[in-house]
């Protein structure tokens, strides 16, 4: 390896490495939630009735960043993990704060106007779905290729499926609570939206100069 290439390289090790604190302090706020364990289960899901008629606003944010158990946090750390590793360059800190509030409320809207069976949820994958739905939006942008159209592809087969058919098996058999699909379906939707105007955004920035 030539000398004059170093540089470079370590530039891009460094940008790597920042664009990898965001979700690295995201996982740990989901570690640190999890161990208020009984206090947080009677205090941050989502509940119907107490945001609706208790006017507890504050479990419309604290629901996501919850989870039931063990697996179910580790399954969201897992795909909190994958979406980093394939999109975190995708958008600035600012953008990936914005995908991450707009899938927040997309859900938590979905929920309360469209879904009222929903009594209670808890989980980062709604969120999580918005994430990658936003960075799916990047890519296929950036590189509109085959294997962008691939990704692409299967995640709008997972999300049929859900809907069709019911939760993928190999997760639902190792969660001790029912997989709300609903919630990845608003959130991606969430998620999407805000990337798709982040987009429209950076090109008008870029054609005005």
């Amino acid at each position: 390896m030539k000398l004059g290439r170093l540089p470079q390289l370590l530039q891009l090790a460094q940008l790597g490495a920042r664009a990898w604190r965001a979700p690295l302090a995201l996982a740990l706020v989901l570690v640190a939630v999890q161990l208020l364990g009984a206090l947080g289960r009677e205090n941050l899901p989502y509940d119907r009735v107490a945001i609706l008629a208790g006017g507890e606003y504050s479990r419309l944010v604290t629901a996501h960043f919850f989870h039931y158990d063990l697996a179910h946090l580790v399954w969201n750390l897992v795909g909190l993990a994958l979406v980093a590793a394939l999109f975190a360059r995708e958008f600035d800190l600012r953008g990936w704060i914005a995908i991450l509030v707009a899938s927040t409320v997309a859900v938590d809207l979905g929920f309360l106007v469209f879904e009222p069976q929903i009594e209670w949820y808890v989980g980062f994958s709604g969120v999580l779905h918005g994430l990658m739905a936003a960075g799916l939006c990047a890519w296929l942008r950036r590189t509109p290729d085959a294997i962008t159209a691939l990704v692409a592809g299967l995640f709008a087969l997972k999300l049929g499926w859900e809907h069709l058919v019911g939760p993928l098996p190999f997760t639902a058999s190792t969660l001790a609570v029912p997989v709300i699909h609903q919630a990845h379906t608003y959130g991606a939707i969430g998620g999407a939206a805000a990337a798709v105007w982040i987009l429209w955004r950076q090109r008008s920035a870029a054609a005005s100069l």
